[in-house]
This record gives structure tokens, C-alpha cells and sequence, in this order.
């Protein structure tokens, strides 16, 4: 069951090159819809005993957290050349939210962020399906998470400069949504067009395919104890690298740095170019193991990174290398789950079924901790605003991340390779993706 056929026909790095274009560009504008509100500050106003901004960011993460869990069912069972349609309808479900979200009166317009939530949190999945099981995936899907990385500075950089024109906060995540659309469909119909993985990429990563519920808590079940601290970990990874995206105004704001329009756009661009040569250096690695393995130690590196940048800020590091080093830290583990983990887990197991799987039950996960964390916070006394919260959080997240990094490591480091052949059926190499 292949996804498409290639046009023009395409081999090897021609490829890769396509595909990662398609991929960043596709999820690179998904951002457009999600994020540019959240640079409006919507000061003074209040949905009943919220803030109205807490209220706008916990309306829509409720929705892109409940899309995660729908999605590990939809995501994994869904015929591959569906893909690219789906993706299509729900960037227009999310649009039509957005010009909801302006026409509504507040505070009844919060329930539109959402509705617009809902359908976002099921592209990632659908996106990754282009790239998963091959020789050049990390690479790949390093270019994808790029993609939200970088997109989110850059649409945020964009409401602003909405805002600048005079359009207003309720119709400028609406606006900022109808910048995007026309390139989103340009760059879904090169993913229609991304050929299946060859013979070679199966022989290398495993077969993937469609998985059915018994065979979702097979897996599950075999490697629980190795999965649960990588959970953990994404858990704890999300509430933090959440708060630092959704919040961001606030942070800088905190740290006396006046938010200029490409103030965001500059700090993830360093950002994502990081990330981006760390984690898709793991393609190099053919042995399936030991890129498995080093990917845990990445993840530990940047909780190294972000505990250096928490202990030198008080000391004078400047406001911009403290964001861009925090967020390069967060990322290194957040972005190896994408391209890395899940994938090489996959590959060395040999295991049936796709990584969309795995990625939407972390996800799901990660989402629902970051729901509950900022439907809370206003209750808190914080002395120093976002940049206490961002800081306290981050301080539990570098002890809690590197205990459950080595707590995967010590399972797969004993798991030998390949130990379980649920052996994909005769007929996965067929339902590649």
C-alpha cells in the first residue's frame, strides 16, 4: 500500500532533500494557526476568574491535548495516502476557529481556541508518517522538529507585526492564519509526492505499517519499563519548553528585555540551527543500538546545558544567551524523542506498527501535565512573575530528566538487540509509510 506516486521519481539524497523541504515547510505553517495569539498580551481582560490570556492558552492546549490522545488511535491506524487530505481539513477546521475566535464576543470567544486547538494536535503525526523508517530519518525528521522550533519564534514575530498594523488582538491570530495557508498547501502537495521508503530502508529500519489496539498494547507492554522514564521525562520536558514558548513575552519582560518583532524569530533560529546539527548528526550512526543509546546521552547533555545557564544567570549572563541556552538545552532531549528514540527503538526491536504511535502516547502525556500546570498557576504566589515559574520549573526539570535518561539507559543498555520478533507480517513492507 504505498503512500503515492513519485513525481518526478526520486532517489536517495533527492529524496531526503524533498521530503525534509515538504515536511519543515508543511509544519513550519501549522504554526501559523497555533501560535501568534499568544503573543498578544490581552492586558486587563479576564474569561470570569481567569486572566483572559491563561484562559485563551488553556482552551487551546485543552484541545491540542486531547487531539494527542484521539490521535494515538487515528494517527496509527490511518491508510498513509489519507495523509495529505487530512492535513488539509484540519488546517481549514483550525482557520474557521480562528475567525471564530474574532467574531465571538469575550469571554465566550476562548471556547473557539478550543475548537481551533482540537485539529492542530494531529499534523505532527501526520507529517512524521512521511519520513519515519528510513536510512536518513533522523536527519529528516531533525529538520521537522526544526520546523516548530523556528516557526515558533517566527509566527509570533509575525502577530506582532500584525498587531503593528492595527489589527487587532481577537482578529490577529485569524489574520496571521490566512499569511500561511497558501504555502501549507504548496509544501502538503510536495509531501504527497515523498515515494515510499525502498527495500534498503526497510532491510535497515524495520518495516512500518498501520497498527491495530492488540498491537499497540503488545508493545506497550513488552518494553513498558523502558518507555515509562522516557515518558516521565517528555512529561517534564513539554511543561517547561510550554511554558517558555507560550509565555515568552512575559519572560523576557521579566528579564527587563523589551520584546521587539524579531526579538522571537533571532532566538529560535539559534536555537533550531542547534538542534538541528545535534540531533540529526545521529544519522551517521548506522548501528541502531548505539544511536539509541547516544541519543539518551544528547538528552543529558542538555539538561548539563540548561543547569549551567540557571547558575549563571545570576551572575550576569546576558538575557538573550541565557533564552537561546535554556531553549537549546530543552530541546536537545524534546527533539531526540521526534527523530531519535522512538525511531531507533523501533528499528532495533524490529517491531511492527510506526513511531506516530509511541511519539502521540508521550505526547499526549506531556500535554496533559502542561494543561494542568497553567490551569493552576494563577493560583500560585510567584514572586517574580513567568521568569520564577520558568525558573523553578526548569531547576525540576534537570534533576527529574536525568534520572529517568539514566533509568532508560540502564533497560535498553541490558535489552539485546532485535530479542522479540513480532515480526512484522508478510505483508508490512506493502503498508510501509
Amino acid at each position: 500500500m504505498k503512500q503515492s506516486k513519485p513525481t518526478p521519481e526520486f532517489h536517495g539524497a533527492a529524496t531526503a532533500v524533498w521530503a525534509v523541504i515538504a515536511a519543515f515547510g508543511a509544519y513550519f505553517c501549522m504554526y501559523g494557526f497555533r501560535k501568534p495569539f499568544t503573543v498578544a498580551e490581552y492586558q486587563g481582560l479576564h474569561a470570569w476568574n481567569w486572566e483572559f490570556k491563561v484562559a485563551a492558552v488553556s482552551a487551546q492546549t485543552l484541545g491540542y491535548m486531547l487531539s494527542k490522545f484521539i490521535g494515538i488511535k487515528v494517527i496509527s491506524e490511518l491508510d498513509p495516502r489519507r495523509r495529505a487530505a487530512m492535513i488539509l481539513k484540519l488546517i481549514v477546521v483550525a482557520e474557521l476557529a480562528l475567525v471564530g475566535f474574532g467574531m465571538a464576543p469575550a469571554p465566550w470567544n476562548v471556547a473557539l481556541l478550543f475548537l481551533n486547538g482540537l485539529p492542530l494536535g494531529m499534523v505532527f503525526g501526520l507529517v512524521l508518517g512521511f519520513l519515519e523508517g528510513r536510512r536518513l530519518t533522523e536527519a529528516m525528521a531533525a529538520g521537522l522538529c526544526a520546523s516548530f522550533i523556528l516557526a515558533d519564534g517566527v509566527v509570533k514575530s509575525v502577530g506582532k507585526w500584525l498587531l503593528g498594523l492595527g489589527v487587532t488582538e481577537f482578529w490577529m491570530p485569524a489574520a496571521a492564519g490566512l499569511v500561511f495557508l497558501l504555502p501549507l498547501a504548496g509544501f502538503v502537495w510536495m509531501l504527497m509526492h515523498v515515494p515510499a521508503p525502498s527495500q534498503e530502508d526497510v532491510a535497515l529500519r524495520s518495516a512500518r505499517g498501520t497498527m491495530r489496539v492488540e498491537q499497540r498494547q503488545q508493545l506497550l507492554s513488552r518494553y513498558w519499563r523502558g518507555l515509562a522514564p522516557l515518558l516521565l521525562m517528555y512529561l517534564v520536558i513539554t511543561i517547561i519548553r510550554s511554558i517558555r514558548a507560550d509565555f515568552a513575552p512575559e519572560i523576557w519582560s521579566d528579564l527587563g528585555v523589551t520584546t521587539a518583532p524579531s526579538l522571537f524569530a533571532r532566538s529560535e533560529f539559534l536555537v533550531a540551527v542547534g538542534v538541528l546539527l545535534v540531533n540529526g548528526s545521529s544519522v551517521l550512526i548506522r548501528d541502531n543500538r548505539l544511536a539509541f543509546l547516544t541519543s539518551l546521552w544528547t538528552g543529558l547533555a542538555g539538561m548539563v546545558l540548561v543547569a549551567a545557564a540557571l547558575l549563571a544567570r545570576p551572575w550576569g549572563l546576558p538575557p538573550f544567551v541565557f533564552m537561546v541556552s535554556i531553549g537549546l538545552g530543552l530541546y536537545l532531549p524534546y527533539v531526540a524523542m521526534h527523530t531519535t528514540v522512538f525511531e531507533r527503538m523501533m528499528a532495533m526491536t524490529r517491531e511492527h506498527g510506526n513511531i506516530a504511535f509511541l511519539m502521540y502516547v508521550a505526547d499526549s502525556i506531556g500535554y496533559l501535565g502542561y494543561v494542568a500546570l497553567i490551569m493552576t498557576k494563577q493560583y500560585w504566589k510567584l514572586e517574580s512573575g513567568h521568569l520564577s515559574l520558568f525558573v523553578t520549573t526548569s531547576w525540576i526539570a534537570v534533576g527529574l530528566t536525568a534520572a529517568s535518561l539514566l533509568a532508560a539507559w540502564l533497560y535498553f543498555a541490558r535489552l539485546p538487540v532485535a530479542t522479540t520478533s513480532a515480526a512484522a507480517p508478510a505483508e508490512a513492507a506493502g503498508e510501509a509509510t
